[in-house]
């Protein structure tokens, strides 16, 4: 990959700096990056194929897959406070919009879930089920250096700690 301005311009909005395992000749990108929480509760990874249509330079599409764990994680069920583990696979699509340096992206999905109490069996604790996952986020490119924001938003209370804001800014030297 280049990291010049024009070079980033053509990659999807939602390119970050994950690793990128295929481009294929009709254009379509799929990358993968690990995903940690800075606690540390929470690991996985997610993957990403994306690709600008021919006839919309400016439109990008792309769907990501995502699979956490997370060990130990607080929640209150029933005025009761637990520790939850938790397992997820997820799939949203994504698309975005390039406007000069600056490209936009949205995604939408779902999540399914399972979790148990970390201490064994408790009643009225959420075993699992399937919800909603948005976010939209930003990518900023000039010269050599990006910078990236993204939220993603989890509807389930039971797996807030799954909720993202992320941050980078990459300056190769």
């Amino acid at each position: 990959m280049s990291s010049s301005a024009l070079a980033d311009a053509e990659l999807p909005a939602f390119t970050g700096d994950a690793t990128d395992i295929a481009l294929l000749d009709n254009g379509l990108r799929l990358q993968g990056d690990d995903v940690e929480s800075p606690d540390g509760v929470t690991s996985g990874f997610r993957l990403t194929a994306g690709f600008s249509p021919r006839g919309l330079p400016r439109f990008d599409i792309g769907a990501e897959v995502r699979y956490r764990e997370s060990d130990d994680v607080p929640v209150s069920v029933a005025a009761r406070d637990t520790l939850l583990d938790t397992t997820s696979l997820g799939g949203s699509l994504l698309a975005g919009v390039r406007l000069g340096h600056l490209g936009l992206y949205a995604k939408s999905g779902l999540a399914g879930w399972q979790g148990r109490a970390a201490s064994g069996g408790n009643p009225g604790l959420p075993e699992g089920g399937t919800t909603r996952v948005n976010g939209f986020g930003a990518r900023l490119s000039f010269a050599s250096w990006v910078s990236r924001l993204e939220v993603e938003r989890v509807d389930d209370p039971a797996l807030s700690h799954l909720n993202l804001i992320t941050a980078s800014v990459h300056v190769p030297f």
